[in-house]
């Protein structure tokens, strides 16, 4: 359920709501908002009678929710969430590009990457120190020693950066070193993860998992949200299908379908989606055009040396292609990027 408070509602009426909320052994929510104040209600087993608030002074109305991820809703808040990254807005008009390689290899590697996609244009800088791979025997990350040098690209550079947690144990040292914190395909389901997610003070990418519905990854974001971290945006990254031509299958219906369902910002990861160098361009622009509020596109200075991901990164000439390509697209959709 979601109570509106009346325009002119008192600081001591949304106080009184909020306490007749936990006398009833739920969670208030309070919701941001340019338009109106809100409170969301969560922990309910069943629905919850209007009544109960409506005649409560400052209340203009008390509304349920249909739709089981309650606070990520659009039904919950109608107006778009704008999530602050160190100073980015992801969510806003702008389109923000994040860009780097898969994996932190190396310092020299990571600040001529840094240095390269800054110039063409991107704001975040991406690159993983811990790497979850499908082999125990392939390249894991570098670790902590990665979350560092990658702290170094942004004194250097001013790119923010994002990187991913893998678990619960190295979370807190991740966020430390993060401006954006990456929860990745394989961990969308971590429920403890993210649980812990809620607690940080860092905004969060939530990839979509490989076999997962939309409903799925907004319960997934639900989690996060719920636990108290509002600052939350979605990455499309393609998903499984039977199809073996790609990498996987970019699932650009995704966006226009979350725009609708819910208030969180909608980044698209081409580089995963197709998995093929030469077509990431293409589906970088088919994400631009599709309403996306982001990319992530993987970039190595030298592709084939690559520890992870070679076969689908970008060298820095052609991510500068693939942002004058963007930029067109954006333009034509009424978005500066």
């Amino acid at each position: 359920m979601l109570v509106v408070m009346k325009p002119s509602a008192t600081e001591a009426q949304v106080d009184a709501v909020v306490e007749k909320i936990r006398s009833l052994g739920l969670l208030p929510h309070a919701i941001p908002g340019a338009q109106r104040t809100a409170i969301g209600i969560t922990g309910n087993k069943g629905a919850l009678d209007p009544s109960l608030f409506d005649a409560m002074p400052g209340v203009r109305e008390a509304i349920r929710v249909s739709q089981p991820f309650k606070l990520v809703s659009r039904e919950v808040k109608a107006e778009d969430t704008i999530v602050d990254v160190a100073g980015i807005p992801l969510g806003g008009p702008a389109i923000v590009v994040m860009a780097g390689p898969c994996s932190v290899e190396s310092r020299e590697q990571v600040l001529e990457a840094a240095r390269e996609v800054k110039a063409a244009g991107a704001t975040l800088l991406r690159g993983g120190a811990y790497k979850p791979r499908t082999s125990p025997y392939e390249f894991q990350g570098l670790a902590e020693e990665g979350l560092k040098i990658l702290a170094l690209a942004r004194e250097a550079t001013g790119l923010r950066v994002v990187t991913e947690a893998m678990d619960v144990e190295t979370l807190a040292m991740v966020a430390d070193y993060a401006d954006l914190v990456q929860i990745g395909a394989r961990n969308m389901q971590n429920f403890s993860l993210l649980k812990q997610l809620g607690k940080i003070g860092k905004p969060v990418l939530l990839k979509r998992g490989p076999s997962s519905t939309i409903r799925e990854w907004l319960m997934a974001a639900e989690y996060v949200v719920a636990h108290g971290n509002p600052r939350v945006a979605l990455c499309e990254r393609g998903i499984r299908t039977f199809e073996n031509a790609t990498r996987n299958t970019l699932d650009l219906n995704a966006v226009p379908v979350l725009k609708s369902l819910t208030h969180l910002p909608v980044v698209v990861d081409p580089s995963h989606g197709i998995g093929i160098r030469a077509h990431v361009p293409a589906m970088a622009r088919a994400a631009v055009a599709a309403g996306a509020d982001g990319l992530i596109v993987e970039v190595h200075p030298c592709p084939e040396k690559a520890l992870s991901d070679g076969q689908q990164s970008l060298t820095p000439g052609e991510f500068a292609g693939l942002m004058a390509q963007v930029r067109v697209i954006a333009g034509a959709v009424g978005r500066p990027i």
